[in-house]
């Protein structure tokens, strides 16, 4: 994407058809993505998934999946093209997340973090989540830590 390019972002929750393009931004965003089976299973066999995409002129461009279990909120994965980072799109899905699951009733919202992705980190902090502790060799492709992060949630934001 040119950074001179205005996107016109749109949310809206994903659905088993989106699986394909979803796999293809966490393919192009992480290491170790998820494969397109355990997206699938998300869409279909997980009661607490809830997942939203983002899309610039109807391509998925970004997405953002939690599990929603009574009054928490766990954010499973947040990515974003590699071309359209730099755009605040990352955030906005972040605050799409925050609000849409506090109007289902979650009331903290967690997530994990690797303690080298410090883009990721100072958005989080930004976002009013809290440092909570460290899973050590949380990730199983290098062993790294993971830092544990909270908020609570607000549902007039």
């Amino acid at each position: 994407m040119n950074k001179e390019a205005t996107p016109s972002i749109t949310f809206r929750p994903m659905n088993i058809g989106d699986v394909p393009a979803v796999h293809r931004v966490e393919t192009d965003a992480f290491t170790s993505p998820w494969t397109m089976g355990a997206l699938e299973q998300e869409m279909l066999a997980n009661e607490y998934a809830y997942y939203l995409v983002a899309e610039d002129r109807e391509k998925i461009i970004g997405y953002c999946g939690a599990w929603l279990v009574l009054d928490e909120c766990h954010i499973t994965n947040v990515a974003v093209l590699s071309s359209y980072r730099g755009h605040g799109i990352g955030e906005a899905l972040m605050r799409q997340m925050m609000q849409r699951t506090a109007r289902k009733g979650a009331r903290t919202m967690t997530l994990e973090a690797r303690l080298s992705n410090e883009p990721a980190l100072g958005l989080y902090r930004k976002l009013g989540f809290k440092e909570g502790g460290i899973r050590r060799g949380y990730y199983t492709d290098n062993g790294e830590d993971a830092l544990v992060m909270w908020t609570e949630l607000n549902e007039d934001e």
